[in-house]
């Protein structure tokens, strides 16, 4: 049964690759140094150069031709089981032909971007101790992440804020927050931006996402239809995956220093509004009413607005595919070095509270 495989040389060379990959992966200060500060930005810039330039989304293209192929061979296999002739088509060789594409968009989903979940990371970068907090470093995260949520809050004006609609305007200012932050860390410069409206931006309320990069293209895609207060966060969140920033909670911390960085306000109030409910949240979830109210009492009423704005937007976009969508990404996320799935996004909280005890509260 194992001779047609070794025969198969294309075979063979793919999954010595793919274990060369698998291997490197292990060790993450290679990643970091070879892969990360090495072969990725020079290759990621060359994609962002050759296909920023374009207005619609080259990556949503492809994966609507890989959807629309892999629908057509799906219709045949039902066609061949109901002329009871799938036994008949179904071959050794088949199988083989499968597993090179397989194997093949896993080698290069990796090179284009994937081997950014194995390096070391942001924290690594700033020296941050990121470990298990105690409530009350919770809730005094949560208590200055609220007073700077406040005081952005008092300076947004609902209809001057709309000019943020206009994505050439909201691109360009994700990317100048990068070009003030990297005067702090050089190391995230970001150059020959890539980001567009998906394509996918009217259904996107039956999948759930915010934006998303394109591993194979670089691409960075934003989901249009967000409210207007959510999408600078998100912005630079997904700039943060060009930058080979991977795992979604160094991503959102990333976000957090471009967008803290940014002398628009409409940045600044997107990220700590962002932050101080991932914050609120948590210390929800540890069942102190007391102190949980409080912190309701004191929130500002813009911020609460906006809030319960976001949560009726979301309720009447709620479907039944969503919670499909959300397992299947959350079971992506913990196969890419995220074991709490989904829940990762939330752990950019580790990182604030890592990055307050090093600078100091003030810095936050």
């Amino acid at each position: 049964m194992l001779k047609p495989f070794l025969r198969d040389r294309w075979l063979l060379v793919l999954l010595f690759l793919s274990l060369l990959v698998r291997l490197l992966s292990l060790f993450p200060a290679a990643v970091e140094t070879g892969y990360t500060y090495g072969f990725y930005p020079v290759y990621s810039r060359f994609l962002r150069i050759l296909l920023g330039w374009i207005p619609l989304s080259i990556g949503d293209l492809l994966y609507t031709a890989a959807a629309l192929f892999l629908l057509s061979k799906a219709i045949k296999l039902i066609r061949l089981l109901a002329q009871k002739r799938l036994r008949a088509y179904l071959s050794w060789a088949v199988l083989r032909r499968w597993l090179r594409y397989v194997i093949a968009v896993y080698l290069l989903f990796n090179l284009s971007w994937g081997l950014n979940y194995d390096r070391q990371g942001i924290a690594k970068q700033l020296g941050l101790q990121v470990g298990p907090y105690t409530r009350a470093e919770l809730f005094e995260l949560a208590g200055v992440l609220q007073q700077r949520l406040n005081t952005y809050a008092a300076t947004q004006d609902t209809v001057k804020r709309q000019a943020l609609e206009k994505n050439s305007l909201l691109f360009a200012e994700g990317r100048r927050n990068y070009d003030s932050v990297r005067r702090l860390y050089p190391f995230l410069a970001y150059h020959n931006p890539s980001v567009k409206a998906s394509l996918f931006s009217p259904i996107g309320h039956y999948f759930g996402f915010s934006g998303y990069i394109n591993p194979f293209t670089g691409e960075a895609q934003l989901n249009t239809t967000e409210p207007i207060y959510t999408l600078p966060f998100v912005v630079d969140h997904e700039m943060a995956h060009q930058l080979g920033y991977g795992k979604e909670n160094e991503a959102n911390f990333v976000s957090y220093l471009a967008c803290k960085a940014s002398p628009n306000a409409d940045f600044r109030y997107s990220v700590y509004y962002e932050l101080y409910f991932d914050a609120f949240y948590e210390c929800v979830r540890t069942g102190d009413t007391t102190a949980v109210k409080a912190l309701r009492a004191t929130l500002h009423p813009r911020a609460r607005q906006d809030r319960l704005n976001e949560i009726q937007f979301r309720a009447k976009r709620r479907n039944g595919l969503q919670p499909l969508v959300s397992d299947v990404y959350g079971s992506y996320l913990k196969m890419n070095r995220q074991p709490l799935g989904l829940a990762t996004y939330d752990e950019v909280i580790a990182w604030l509270i890592g990055y307050k005890k090093k600078f100091g509260a003030q810095e936050l």
